[in-house]
C-alpha cells in the first residue's frame, strides 16, 4: 500500500474518471504519449520496457491522441521514449546498487518504476507530482504491491515547493539519493529549473546521483526539431529550458555530469537504426541524456 503525503483531494465518484476531461486529472500529454509507447512495446517479442499498466492508463484516461504533426521526429518519438526509459531504468538500478537506496522521481506522472523494476533490497521510492495526477495513478494501479522496499507519493507540484513534503514523507537527506527528472525539466522556465536543481543539491548526501533529459539549444532551430516544436506550441507545450553544454551547466549547479554517447549502447543502435537516414548530426543530438553525481 503506498504512503502518501498530501492534502486530501476528492476522488472521482465511484472510482470512475470524468467523462469530459481529456486528458483528465491534470495528466500531461507527454506522460500519456510515453504510456502509449510503453503499451505498444509490451507487444514486442523482447520488449526493452515491460510496463503492464501503460495500456490501463490510456484506457482510464480515454486518451488516444499522439504527438501533433507528422514529421520525422514525430515518427521517431515512440521508439525514442522506449529507449529513454530503458536508459534511465538502467541508470537508477545502477545508482541503487551503488548505495543510493532513496530514489526520487520528480514529476513522476505515470512512471511505474516502483512496481516493474527489480530493485535491490531496501530501496525507498518517492514519487513527487500534483495530487490529481497521483490520485489517478493510484486508482489505476489498484493497490498493486511495489517491487521496491517502500513507495511514498508526495503530492506537491515539482515546479513549486516540495522539499518539506518530501521530508515529511520520510526522505532522509543524510542518505545518498538517486534523483530523476526524466522529461520534467525542459518544460519549465530556466529559473524554476535552477531552483529545483538547487534543492536537489541541498537535500543530497555525498554519493547522490541524478538523471535528466536535456534539450540541445543548438538543435532546436534545426529542420528536424523546429517543425515539431511549432506543432507542440499549438497544444500549449513548449521546451523552455535548453542547453548547449549540459555538462558545464550541471557542474555550475553542484553536480558532476556526463552526457551519454547513445550510439555506443547496443539497444539504442538496434532500435533507432531504421531512422538513421533521418538522423543528421543535429538531429541525433537534439537531446542529451545526462547523468551525474553530487560534487564533493
Amino acid at each position: 500500500m503506498p504512503e502518501t503525503t498530501r492534502s486530501q483531494t476528492p476522488s472521482a465518484p465511484g472510482g470512475t474518471l470524468p467523462d469530459e476531461a481529456a486528458p483528465p486529472y491534470g495528466l500531461s500529454r507527454v506522460a500519456l504519449w510515453t504510456a502509449a509507447a510503453h503499451a505498444a512495446e509490451c507487444g514486442r517479442d523482447a520488449p526493452y520496457v515491460l510496463d503492464p499498466w501503460a495500456a490501463d492508463f490510456l484506457h482510464a484516461a480515454r486518451f488516444g491522441d499522439g504527438p501533433p504533426g507528422d514529421g520525422p521526429l514525430q515518427r521517431l518519438l515512440p521508439d525514442w521514449a522506449v529507449v529513454r526509459t530503458r536508459f534511465f531504468d538502467e541508470h537508477l538500478l545502477t545508482a541503487s546498487r551503488s548505495g543510493c537506496r532513496q530514489v526520487v522521481l520528480l514529476g513522476a506522472g505515470l512512471d511505474t518504476r516502483a512496481f516493474r523494476l527489480r530493485w535491490p533490497t531496501g530501496v525507498h521510492v518517492f514519487e513527487v507530482d500534483a495530487p490529481d495526477v497521483l490520485d489517478f495513478k493510484d486508482l489505476v494501479l489498484d493497490w498493486n504491491p511495489p517491487t521496491c522496499g517502500r513507495r511514498s507519493t508526495v503530492a506537491a507540484h515539482p515546479a513549486g515547493s516540495w522539499a518539506e513534503d518530501l521530508l515529511a514523507a520520510g526522505f532522509d537527506p543524510r542518505r545518498p539519493t538517486a534523483w530523476l527528472g526524466e522529461t520534467l525539466l525542459y518544460h519549465l522556465e530556466p529559473g524554476t529549473v535552477e531552483s529545483i536543481v538547487g534543492t536537489m543539491a541541498e537535500l543530497s548526501a555525498p554519493g547522490s546521483m541524478f538523471g535528466a533529459e536535456c534539450v540541445n539549444s543548438e538543435s532546436a532551430s534545426s529542420a528536424f526539431v523546429a517543425p515539431f516544436l511549432q506543432a507542440l506550441s499549438a497544444t500549449g507545450i513548449a521546451w523552455h529550458w535548453q542547453l548547449a553544454d549540459p555538462e558545464s551547466w550541471w557542474t555550475e549547479h553542484g553536480w558532476e555530469a556526463r552526457v551519454a554517447d547513445l550510439f555506443t549502447l547496443p539497444y539504442v543502435v538496434q532500435r533507432l537504426s531504421p531512422y538513421l537516414p533521418l538522423l543528421t548530426e543535429a538531429a541525433a543530438k537534439c537531446v542529451f541524456l545526462t547523468t551525474g553525481t553530487l560534487k564533493k
